[in-house]
Formats: structure tokens, sequence, C-alpha cells
């Protein structure tokens, strides 16, 4: 267990960004207590101070989990993030894209959201922009990347692809014992 090198916080900080853009400084800095980033076997953990200090006393091959993963860094050092991050970056994703009731379980499936499946969309996404994927019901489902515009979006065919899946809570629940 450790903490991320100078290298690996950048990275991580520009995967996370393309999602929640300036809003990542309020993950860190919270309202009940000061929150951070640790490396522990490739995976990032986000994780209170408090907790972390009680953590010190376990030695690290003997340390499973600590916190909530964000994800992990690959044999080539890219960032990439893991399903069990939805839940904080929902509430500050600046881009968003909502898909009709039909679509939900294609989703959740692994596929891509297709242009006759896209409910609303935010204003202003530029493509390979960072989404979070909800339900016409609020419920965050999962997050991808904008394959098109929000004005490209517009002119598209049916059957057009507007974003690239690439988690999910489904795979959650399929991959729970891995995600550790």
């Amino acid at each position: 267990m450790q903490p991320l090198t100078e290298e690996e916080t950048r990275v991580m900080f520009e995967k996370n960004a393309k999602c929640i853009g300036e809003n990542f400084q309020l993950l860190v800095d919270r309202p009940h207590g000061t929150y951070c980033f640790w490396l522990h076997n490739n995976r990032v953990y986000y994780v209170s101070e408090m907790i972390l200090k009680l953590a010190a006393n376990i030695s690290g091959d003997k340390l499973v989990s600590l916190g909530t993963c964000f994800g992990k860094f690959t044999k080539i050092h890219k960032f990439q993030l893991h399903i069990t991050v939805l839940n904080y970056l929902a509430p500050y994703a600046k881009y968003k894209v909502w898909i009709k009731p039909g679509a939900e379980q294609s989703f959740l499936y692994g596929n891509h959201v297709l242009k006759s499946s896209l409910g609303r969309i935010t204003e202003n996404i530029s493509q390979y922009q960072g989404v979070v994927v909800y339900s016409m019901e609020d419920i965050h489902l999962g997050f991808g990347v904008a394959a098109k515009s929000t004005q490209d979006c517009r002119k598209v065919d049916p059957m057009a692809i507007v974003v690239f899946h690439q988690e999910d809570i489904g795979e959650y629940v399929g991959h729970e014992k891995t995600l550790t």
C-alpha cells in the first residue's frame, strides 16, 4: 500500500476529468472528512484518511482491499476506471446521456448506445468526451465515451452509435468477485 506517484496521479486525474471535469477536487475535499487515493496491487483505492490510519496496522500482503476501488493501472500503465466508481462520478458528472427503457437491457449487456436508444443528452458534449449513462428514471447505469458530439447526434442515422460502452452495473453483478 503506497500513495500514488506524480505520474500515476496525473494519469488517473486525466481519466476522471473526462467525466467530471474540475469537479474532481470535490471528491478529495469532502464536508465529512478528507479523502485520498492509494495504490495497492496496481489498483487505486479511494479512502478516507481516518480509515487509512487504521489500515496502517495491517501488513500489505494481508490487505485485500481498502476503501472503494476507483480503477487499476494496466501493464502498459494506462488507467482503467472500474464500475465501482460510478456512485462517486455520477453526482458530479458534467456530461450525461439518458437512454430509453427499451435500450437499458441492451446497454447492461455491454452494447453501445444507438441514436434510436437516446432519450436525452446534455448540451455541449464533444466527441470522445466521457459521459455517465442514465435511465429515463435518473438511475445511473454506467459510463462510456461519446462517439458523436451533441450537435452531430441530431443529424446522424438512427442506427449510428452515439456512446461507446465502457462499464455498466450489469458488469458489476457479473464480475463482483474480481472487482475487489
